[in-house]
């Protein structure tokens, strides 16, 4: 009988030992850990084993321990995979949270934003710098015109197409996943316009003007004068001059060296607005939506010319006498702040 007494009390210490230690472990598991405030940005690679994981979030001072993260992971997560990529945790975190995010794959978004202006190249690099992905991938990807197919049939690449905006995307993503979300956004944002273009343009000339009027201006109130600027121009079969289309075509060849000279102007190029009437092959820029409303809908004007006053507004004139007179004035102020042959104008 005491032996058997004894053999229960054994069964009840043990049991009781059990269920405490396990209500211990759960408490560890649910208690956050980690500095108030700080944050840490880690990347979990393809193929890591849990026992590896659970060592380097430990060196990363993100879980209590190794023994703690595999009994958390084997008690509430067992059979469920850990994906691979970049979590960005916030301190004090659970355990339990710690393995919530990684199985369920909350990956950490950079927040990318794309100025307006900016060229397929210029993309590529602003991704590259936040280490998203390598820029010659992302150029290379972009000549998938089919992803444009909607809109037109003459385009090379997705120039023009790539909305200027905030994304939120991985590290790592493939560059012909973004290229496909920033054309998307284009689509939500900009394809309302594919009816509003004038009789005698189809919506990718009215894109290419687009990219050249948000090269010449920043200021969204003159987009519509420098607008008129060159439907006047292509009525009267002038040549639009537009220097942004000079320094795009010498950057495609890599010869463009941060100033535009006089000789660049000869530079033979189809993208060379001064050597060829009539509009560039292609956009030279993503433009934003006020470009592009403004190619749809320029200003009523007589306007010709137009030259830079130097603060990032425009002298527009009628006649080539009143523009020599702005363009004395703009070389002027340039020779009186020290700047002399510091920018070419028209």
């Amino acid at each position: 009988m005491k032996k058997i007494i004894f053999f229960l009390i054994a069964i009840l210490i043990i049991a009781s030992l059990y269920f405490v230690g396990k209500k211990y472990i759960e408490i560890q598991i649910f208690k956050p850990y980690g500095i108030k405030g700080e944050s840490v940005l880690v990347e979990i690679k393809p193929g890591m084993k849990v026992r590896d994981l659970a060592s380097f979030l430990q060196k990363k001072k993100i879980v209590r321990g190794r023994i703690l993260f595999l009994l958390g992971y084997n008690m509430f997560f067992k059979g469920k995979t850990i994906k691979a990529g970049e979590y960005k945790f916030e301190l004090p975190i659970s355990l339990f949270d710690v393995l919530k995010k990684i199985t369920k794959g909350e990956i950490y978004l950079h927040e990318i934003t794309i100025p307006e202006g900016s060229t397929i190249d210029d993309i590529g690099k602003i991704l590259e710098r936040e280490g998203i992905l390598k820029a010659d991938d992302f150029v290379r990807a972009s000549k998938n015109v089919e992803l444009v197919s909607h809109f037109t049939d003459k385009a090379n690449d997705l120039e023009g197409f790539l909305f200027p905006d905030t994304y939120f995307v991985p590290k790592g993503i493939p560059p012909e996943k973004i290229l496909k979300i920033m054309v998307s956004r284009f689509k939500e944002k900009v394809g309302g316009y594919l009816d509003k273009v004038k009789e005698g343009f189809d919506f990718y000339s009215v894109l290419i003007l687009a990219s050249l009027i948000e090269k010449e201006t920043g200021v969204d109130s003159e987009k519509p004068l420098v607008s008129s600027v060159f439907y006047n121009r292509l009525k009267r079969g002038m040549p639009l001059q537009c220097d942004p289309t000079v320094i795009y075509a010498l950057k495609k060849e890599g010869k463009y060296q941060n100033i535009l000279r006089k000789e660049d102007l000869s530079f033979p190029s189809p993208y060379n607005t001064y050597l060829h009437k009539g509009l560039p092959p292609g956009p030279i820029c993503n433009p934003g939506i006020a470009s592009i409303e403004s190619a749809i809908n320029p200003a009523r004007t007589d306007y010709l010319y137009f030259v830079s006053n130097g603060d990032g507004t425009h002298t527009f004139s009628s006649d080539l006498n009143s523009h020599n007179r702005a363009v004395r004035n703009y070389i002027r102020k340039i020779r009186e702040s020290k700047k002399e042959n510091s920018i070419f104008y028209r």
